[in-house]
């Protein structure tokens, strides 16, 4: 059966599996088939059953051998915490529940790792699984035991910190930017607080975060704590009424018991400009957005997919079209369009997890060694493995012209996408993070 022309094309997102694996008590564990080689195969037998669905094991293995489950101490289950906190795992399988953890306690503070950062947890035998409304009904009834402790534990203190917020008391955390803490008070910092009344007026000025934070970066501004300054930071300083000298406490604001570094004449101007419709703003950013495939993407025919884009009211909508279809028509290409945010989110998906591959880097490595000396294979890991937690804070052209230099192309048929590298282009890359190019344009 054929499909129609109008038929999306199912993109199935790769799902990274991690196994964890553990056993009490140390004997046995010479043998050449344990108990943690048991629940692997276990556990890699499902993975290899979801992989219609996308699922993948990864390389690293998570085997604790005569831990026990009532700590989380364990060096295999920090590893595998420490991968899941650098975005490196979408599903952790084990054999059992009580193979993560024997505590209520201890399980849910894991349970709240993973739902922060997006992992889903499945237990093979026990048809726990997270990825699916019963799994976490199972897990919602299992937590709220552990939550109600918590809550009972924690209303104290909250009652407490509410009543010093009100008195515009300072209760800790990271004091904002051109302010330091003596004595429970803040306190201005002139030399940090004059950049913050720059930052404030030039706003005035732009009436733009995206244009700020370019000029931000090319004054090398940075936080007291040595942090970049992006455009998120610059919205949630241009929000923060600690700067008008207020105390916030739950969306409620106090008079503080601090100097303002901003006035309100000041702040009401800006936020005259921040009040302008989300919706209108996004817009005219997903207009000046180039297309990030542009030229690199094509159909099972071999024709090229070409950007396009409609309008419904305030609404833009993105399209790749067949180069086929536009010349012959509906029928011409068992594809005829896909939506730009999907397949671009897919293929940078593909292409971020490039970079944390020891085996793609090698390879980068090899090439740049042909190519030119002084190049080691620990220079392109570490210079590959700093492009993706920098990559959101570069400009959409910068990331536009990143896709051109990595990828080849990308050919997108019914079942699914692959994705071409240059080898050249990712030496190139490398050579740019080593010099901090990419660093100054984000």
């Amino acid at each position: 059966m054929s499909t129609r022309a109008t038929d999306k094309p199912k993109i199935v997102r790769k799902l990274r599996c991690a196994v964890y694996t553990r056993k009490s008590s140390e004997e046995g564990l010479e043998q050449e088939f344990n108990s943690l080689h048991a629940q692997r195969e276990a556990c890699e037998a499902y993975i290899a059953s979801q992989r219609s669905e996308g699922w993948a094991l990864v390389r690293e293995r998570y085997d604790d051998g005569g831990v026990s489950g009532g700590t989380l101490e364990r060096p295999a289950l920090q590893q595998l915490m420490a991968d899941i906190e650098d975005g490196l795992v979408d599903v952790v399988v084990v054999y059992k529940i009580d193979r993560l953890s024997r505590s209520l306690a201890d399980f849910a503070r894991l349970v709240e790792v993973f739902d922060r950062t997006g992992v889903t947890f499945v237990s093979v035998t026990q048809s726990f699984n997270t990825t699916t409304s019963m799994g976490r009904l199972t897990l919602n009834i299992l937590l709220s035991f552990a939550q109600f402790e918590r809550e009972v534990t924690a209303e104290r203190i909250r009652d407490k910190v509410a009543a010093s917020r009100r008195k515009g008391i300072w209760m800790g955390g990271v004091p904002p930017w051109g302010y330091r803490v003596e004595n429970r008070r803040l306190v201005v910092d002139e030399e940090h607080a004059s950049h913050v009344r720059w930052i404030f007026a030039r706003f005035l000025e732009l009436g733009s975060c995206t244009e700020l934070a370019r000029e931000v970066a090319q004054r090398s501004l940075r936080t007291s704590r040595g942090n970049r300054i992006d455009k998120k930071y610059l919205y949630r300083m241009l929000s923060n009424r600690a700067y008008i000298g207020e105390a916030v406490h739950k969306g409620a604001s106090y008079p503080g018991e601090h100097d303002a570094i901003i006035d309100r004449d000041t702040w009401g101007k800006i936020h005259a400009i921040l009040k302008e419709s989300p919706r209108k703003r996004a817009a005219r950013t997903r207009a000046d957005t180039p297309a990030l495939l542009k030229g690199l993407l094509y159909g099972p025919d071999g024709a090229a997919f070409s950007p396009t884009h409609a309008r419904k009211g305030d609404r833009l909508y993105r399209y790749y079209v067949s180069q086929s279809v536009l010349k012959h028509g509906a029928g011409a290409c068992p594809i005829a369009r896909v939506p730009a945010g999907e397949i671009e989110a897919a293929v940078l998906g593909q292409l971020r997890a490039v970079f944390r591959q020891p085996e793609i880097i090698a390879g980068t490595w090899r090439a740049a060694r042909e190519q030119a000396h002084g190049i080691t294979e620990e220079d392109a890991r570490v210079a590959l493995q700093q492009l993706d937690p920098l990559w959101d804070e570069l400009f959409p052209a910068e990331q536009a012209r990143i896709v051109s230099l990595l990828v080849e192309r990308v050919d997108i048929g019914p079942e699914g996408l692959t994705v071409r590298l240059r080898v050249d282009g990712l030496v190139g890359l490398t050579r740019e993070m080593q010099a901090g190019e990419l660093e100054r344009a984000a």
